[in-house]
């Protein structure tokens, strides 16, 4: 049975696809890296378009355009700022909203909403570790949901390193599992993907976590 048919709108001027970028440019990561990572996760990818922030319109155009495929994902305008456009769309199309940030670092403007025709639009950060994490903890529930799918039992590790916690938000670490601890591999800020690149999972880490303590593992392999 084929899974969920899923295209991605790649967003930002600043964006370049081939070349060495200059100032204040960067090379896009997150449309080389999406398309396997949803096949992984049970899903289809139908095609990854990028898309301009101006003019205004341009994604506004794109997200309506749903023959064919049943979950659209975004990357980038999820957040607030002049550019970003994708919250007030999806308010003026009537969407229903089912996810509106989440409380966690990185990853927190990701959003999940529903089009009135029965569409999925699911918005991520436009940094690329940030779009890594919430594509774990949003966009692979979406997929098995729609595929009748029961997600992964996540293994409990105890978590070793020094790590600071974020109040009032769980943290998602790269981390190395050698089958009894795991521990951080650094290189997780929001825009860098060197740590997930070395990365056996990504570690769960509540606000209230002491070193030692159990963490639920989401494997990245």
């Amino acid at each position: 049975m084929p899974g969920p048919r899923v295209r991605v709108l790649v967003t930002g001027d600043e964006l370049v696809h081939t070349g060495r970028p200059g100032p204040g440019r960067v090379r896009d990561a997150l449309g080389p890296l999406l398309p396997p990572l949803i096949d992984g996760l049970g899903g289809e990818t139908t095609d990854v378009r990028h898309v301009p922030d101006h003019p205004a319109r341009s994604l506004a155009t794109a997200i309506h355009t749903t023959s064919d495929t049943d979950v659209t994902v975004v990357t980038g305008s999820t957040s607030v700022g002049a550019t970003d456009q994708l919250r007030v769309l999806l308010a003026e199309s009537g969407a229903r909203w089912i996810v509106d940030t989440v409380a966690c670092r990185p990853g927190h403007p990701q959003l999940l909403a529903q089009l009135p025709n029965g569409h999925w639009i699911l918005g991520l950060p436009g940094n690329p570790y940030a779009a890594l994490t919430a594509a774990h903890t949003l966009l692979a529930p979406l997929l098995a949901g729609l595929t009748g799918r029961p997600l992964p039992a996540l293994p409990r590790i105890p978590l070793a390193g020094d790590i600071r916690t974020a109040p009032g938000r769980t943290r998602l670490l790269p981390v190395t599992w050698d089958g009894a601890t795991a521990r951080p591999v650094g290189g997780h800020r929001p825009a860098f993907l060197h740590g997930a690149a070395l990365a056996d999972a990504l570690a769960a880490v509540p606000p209230h976590w002491s070193a030692g303590d159990p963490v639920p593992l989401i494997l990245l392999s």
